[in-house]
């Protein structure tokens, strides 16, 4: 079983502002309004139905979980950020749907081996700073058989490019920290995983998001609701400059991912692209 005992001060103090990062903002908003059909996508992905044990690892406010829920699983949603976790719980008791919410690092679930059907995560362990960990946590804690599923952005889409319009001005990472959306590459995934699974099927795919209407609309709603983005504007708060500069390279940016199509009523419509991956445990 993981044991976060174990870690050193300095990995705790990462998990610590990772914790507080997510808890900016409001992510639930996030979830219900931009990419409410990613949850479905990786639950129906996994095959999952009525009697299945599923662990979501950093399942945020349930985007996954509560879907698997509905669907008749007994599932676990896991995540690093309590306040995440407690607005899961509200969303999911307006639902109709029970499950478990637990308190845990990606990096060190606090689960027996081998003790779920299905373990899976919807833009969650992504953002666990080491990569390795994370994936061999996944793998450990699922059953022989069981099934893995992962749906991550990928680097070349929209939040993926987006992090890395970000990073420059951005606090500089801890040290062995992997950028997130390396889990939107294929050889990466398949690399963590290794030889530890079969059947391994992975898809690109995209989820569209047109509540947009300016280029500019879409930097300001991360700015007022998206835990990283709020907190790389913090970092570079007292130079007015340098908020300017991030500013337009957002506006930019949207601008660029919307370029080819259009929302209706003439607003933005924008494809942002993840990774679907599905494994089998050995």
């Amino acid at each position: 079983m993981g044991d976060a005992s174990g870690a050193s001060d300095a990995d705790r103090a990462v998990k610590a502002k990772h914790r507080a990062m997510w808890a900016l903002g409001d992510y639930a908003a996030v979830a219900d309004q931009l990419i409410p059909a990613l949850g479905t996508a990786l639950v129906d992905a996994c095959g999952i139905r009525a009697g299945t044990r599923v662990l979501d690892v950093a399942a945020g406010t349930g985007n996954a979980a509560i879907p698997a829920a509905l669907a008749g699983a007994e599932v676990v949603a896991s995540d690093l950020t309590p306040d995440l976790l407690h607005a899961g719980r509200r969303i999911a008791e307006k639902l109709g749907a029970e499950l478990e919410w637990r308190e845990a690092d990606a990096e060190a679930l606090p689960f027996g081996d081998g003790v779920f059907d299905t373990v899976m995560s919807c833009v969650g362990v992504m953002f666990a700073p080491h990569h390795q960990a994370g994936a061999d946590e996944m793998l450990r804690v699922c059953r022989p058989g069981g099934t893995i599923g992962l749906l991550n952005w990928t680097p070349e889409g929209f939040i993926g490019r987006m992090f890395a319009t970000m990073k420059p001005y951005a606090p500089p990472p801890p040290p062995g920290a992997q950028p997130p959306p390396l889990w939107g590459d294929e050889g990466h995934v398949r690399a963590l995983l290794g030889e530890r699974v079969t059947s391994v099927q992975a898809r690109r795919g995209t989820v569209r998001v047109d509540r947009f209407t300016t280029p500019g609309e879409v930097g300001d709603y991360f700015k007022e609701n998206y835990g990283p983005t709020i907190a790389v504007y913090r970092n570079i708060a007292d130079a007015p400059e340098r908020v300017a500069a991030l500013d337009q390279e957002l506006a930019a940016l949207a601008r660029d991912q919307a370029s080819a199509t259009d929302g209706a009523e003439g607003g933005l419509a924008m494809d942002w692209e993840y990774l679907l991956v599905t494994a089998h445990r050995s």
